[in-house]
This record gives C-alpha cells, structure tokens and sequence, in this order.
C-alpha cells in the first residue's frame, strides 16, 4: 500500500534533496527519553505539587506516568510500522487525515514553543538566585544564542548535548537519593523534626488535603512529563529504530519510579511535605536544610541544565515538526529546506526567534511564578490533545490496518480497551484544571490556539495540492476497506 508520506520521495536519486540523517545512536536515544521524562517541572514545580497534595503526590506521578507510558507504546507501535514516518503528525495525517496532521504538527510546535518560554522564565528565576543583580533578559538571550549554535551544527551535536544535559539531571537526581538515605538512616534532625519515612504519613496522612488536594496535584504534575513523547520526534535520524526506540520506550516506568517517586520519597522524609511551598525547589530545599549550602548552589546549576535541556529537546522538536509540516505543504516552503549540515535552519530559526518572547514575558509582570504557571498549564492541556491524537491514530490503525497490528513486534499492551481507560483519565486531568482559578484562567484561554487553527486550516485546505491529499486518502481509505471486506469474506468462508 502506498502511504502518502511516500509521494514526498524522489525516485531520481540524483535530484532528491537532501533528507534528515539517521546520526543518532542508542544512546543518544536512551538519554533524550530520560531527559524528555525528567522536566523542569520536577524540578521547579514540585514545591507547589507536594504543598497542595501531600505525600499522596506520589501516586500522583505513578498514576500520570502510567498511563502516558501506554500513549507511547501505542506511538511506539505506529512509527514502527511504517518506518517513512518522521514523527507522529505523519502517521495522523496518514490514519486520520490530513487535517489530524495539521492540527498536530502544528499544536506540538506550540507546545513545545510555550515551553520553551516556561524554560526561559526557569532560566531566569534561577539565574537570579545565583546571581542577584543580573538583568532577567540576559540569561535568555545567551540560552537562545547557544542553544542555536548547537542545533544548527548537526543532529549529532544536539544528540551529544542532550546526553551530557539529561547525565547531569540523573546525576542529581540520584545523588538527592543517596543523600537523602544517608540522612534518614543517619538519624538527622532538622528544626522540623528528625529525618524518617514516617514523615510520609505522620502529618495529616497521605492524603492531608483529602480528595481535592489530590486533584490540584495533577495540575502541574502533568507539565512535568511534557516531552516524555520527545523520543517519536527522533524517529527519522535514529540509527536502528526498530532496536533503539522500543527500548527507550520500554525504559519508562522504571525511570518514573526511579526519577520522580524514588526521589519524592527522599525529599518528603527528609523535610515534611507541610515546610515546602510554591516557587520553591524542594531539591534546594533539602541540601540548604542539611547545611550544605554549596550543593545547595550545586542544585541551583543543575535546575538551570535542566531548563536548558529542556529548551534545547524544544528548538530540536519543534524545528523538525515545522519542517515536516512544511514538506506536507502545512508550513511555507522556507521551512522544508535543510542546510548542507542536513539540519532545518530556517526552521531552527523560526523557533528561537519565538523564545525570546520568554524575555517580554517576564517583564509583563512582576511575578515570575505567576507567569511560569501560566505558560505550563496552557502547554499542559495542548501535551493532553496531542497525545489524545496519538492514541486516537492508534485506534483508526487498528480499524484501517489490522494486518499490520497482528505482524507488529512491538504491540501496545492493553490494546483498544487501555485507549479508552487513557482517554477518560484525560478528561479527569482536564476537569482537575478547573479546580483552581489560576488554572481554569489558561485552560479557557487555550481555546484560542484551536481556533486560530481551524480558521487557517479552511483557507489552506483549498489548495490543489491539499485536496489531492485529500483525495490520495480516500482512496487509500476506499481500498482498505475492499481488502478488509475480502479478509473477513475468506475468512468467514473458512470457518464455515
């Protein structure tokens, strides 16, 4: 069957421009997905996570991080059937439409955008701590500027920067944990109390703030996992994909209970869950608090390499959605072209030119935190839409492409019932926005994106080379649904 990402190849090899190269190795692989699951959000808003909910945060994480790692083995299962795939706006396109790949691709790009805006912001509040009398928009510019530098190089440079990025973040990460044991079993003790597990439930239990504190810790517990789905954006320059992105993917409940609950745990014993607060980091929080104030400025760099990191996977990911988008005829044609280092430039730029609204931003109001909140929720309810729309294509290639599901060597657990189990925790996070003023404020706005969306879609949508798109679907649509209507024919003749 002829998909339609497969009318973008030219079949004079000679005349073909140049394409994205498969530069990236497992490793490489392996890291970009621990770092896309490790968020400035677990950093940076966990404060306001576990003063909201308490211990019970923890099953907070647990639960977000289960059910998003059935959104990736169900992406997982799409890019691998179809290697001409570049990332999960083509196979919407190729399952649901051409417009499921528009309003993808296109939604992914703003996510990743107001993300980067939210790393910017990150990227200046702590700068600030280390710094007091630095001006805000200087760290956001030098960020852009050398985030750039390294992306128009060559994928393999973002790849190696991105590994050392994510190496630091763990490093962190497990060496709170170890810290952290030391002082629980070491028999610590803090104007708050001594260091022990039994701060988990001695302070009002897990649940301290009862049904709704467990809700409003969803709210920004969700912006921690954004660019968990970070991986699918590699899928065109991954080196053996159908080895390496399995595995990467596979990878995800451990980190969840390594990276997030292993070290909440940590955090909550050492210091009660009711001394943490909004705006605060926990893990700077919990150094300062045993009298180590230079890991304490330690942590303060390694928050800022997570932003960076974090704004780095945002200016990759969003460059080659916008230039995939282009190649679809979504985006201009500038955008579809790749410099000889075969890296989307034009596209790069593009990005990076929209992150330095991160520094208008923050001088709109005075309060930074306010303004993080405020970006994190709206790129929070776009994340849900695009992984809703991932798992809404695995539905219509279970329908369309039966086929290629039962010869899949990376099949989705839980299959169509575990869809649908996903979809109604969505509408759970969704509901859990509206919970809190500051919160439903970005949710109500986020609508706007979508109709912009729409209203631009219905112009371009009339275009010649979109209707033959159009059309090239439904006949794609018409024939396998004759070939499915001949298998069950056969095969209700066999039975009988």
């Amino acid at each position: 069957m002829e998909f339609l990402l497969t009318t973008h190849q030219s079949t004079a090899p000679h005349d073909a421009p140049p394409q994205l190269e498969r530069q990236l190795s497992n490793r490489h692989i392996q890291l970009i997905a621990i770092g896309g699951a490790i968020g400035t959000g677990l950093f940076m808003g966990s404060g306001k996570t576990i003063s909201a909910a308490g211990p019970s945060v923890i099953f907070v994480y647990m639960i977000i991080g289960f059910m998003l790692f059935f959104v990736m083995r169900a992406m997982g299962e799409l890019l691998l059937s179809n290697l001409h795939y570049k990332s999960f706006s083509d196979f919407a396109a190729d399952l649901l439409g051409p417009w499921a790949g528009f309003f993808t691709g296109w939604t992914y790009w703003f996510c990743w955008v107001i993300t980067g805006i939210a790393d910017v912001i990150a990227i200046a509040a702590y700068t600030r701590v280390l710094w007091p009398g630095l001006p805000l928009w200087i760290p956001g510019l030098i960020t852009i500027g050398i985030l750039l530098v390294l992306n128009l190089t060559t994928v393999k440079a973002f790849g190696e920067t991105e590994f050392w990025f994510a190496l630091i973040k763990i490093i962190a990460i497990v060496a709170l944990i170890i810290v952290g044991l030391f002082m629980i079993f070491g028999g610590f003790r803090s104007d708050a109390g001594p260091a022990t597990f039994t701060n988990l439930w001695s302070h009002g239990g897990f649940f301290p703030n009862e049904f709704m504190g467990f809700v409003a810790g969803f709210q920004i517990a969700v912006f921690a996992f954004v660019g968990i789905e970070l991986v699918g954006t590699t899928a065109a320059e991954a080196k053996d994909p159908e080895k390496n992105l399995p595995k990467a993917i596979n990878s995800i409940p451990i980190r969840v209970l390594l990276f997030y609950v292993g070290a909440l745990i940590i955090l909550m014993s050492v210091i009660p869950w009711t001394q943490f607060a909004a705006g605060h980091s926990p893990f700077i929080a919990m150094f300062s608090l045993a009298g180590l104030g230079a890991a304490a400025t330690i942590v303060n760099l390694v928050v800022l390499t997570s932003a960076m990191s974090s704004a780095n996977s945002g200016i990759y990911s969003t460059s080659r959605m916008v230039y995939g988008l282009a190649q679809e005829g979504d985006a201009p044609q500038r955008f579809s072209k790749l410099s000889s280092r075969k890296v989307p430039s034009n596209a790069l730029f593009l990005s990076c030119i929209l992150l330095l609204s991160g520094v208008a931003l923050m001088y709109v109001g005075e309060d930074i935190g306010k303004a993080f909140e405020m970006v994190t929720t709206v790129a929070a309810v776009c994340f849900v839409f695009v992984w809703s729309m991932i798992l809404a294509s695995y539905l219509a290639f279970r329908r369309r492409r039966p086929h290629l599901h039962n010869s899949s060597k990376f099949k989705m657990p839980g299959g169509i019932p575990m869809v649908w189990v996903v979809f109604a925790f969505f509408a759970f996070v969704l509901w859990a926005l509206t919970t809190q003023p500051d919160t439903l404020k970005a949710l109500l706005v986020t609508p706007l994106w979508f109709l912009i969306l729409g209203v631009v879609w219905s112009l371009i949508r009339k275009r010649p080379s979109h209707l033959a798109r159009y059309a090239a679907f439904q006949d794609d649509l018409e024939s396998e649904r004759a070939k499915s209507a001949e298998l069950l024919g056969k095969q209700t003749a066999a039975g009988k």
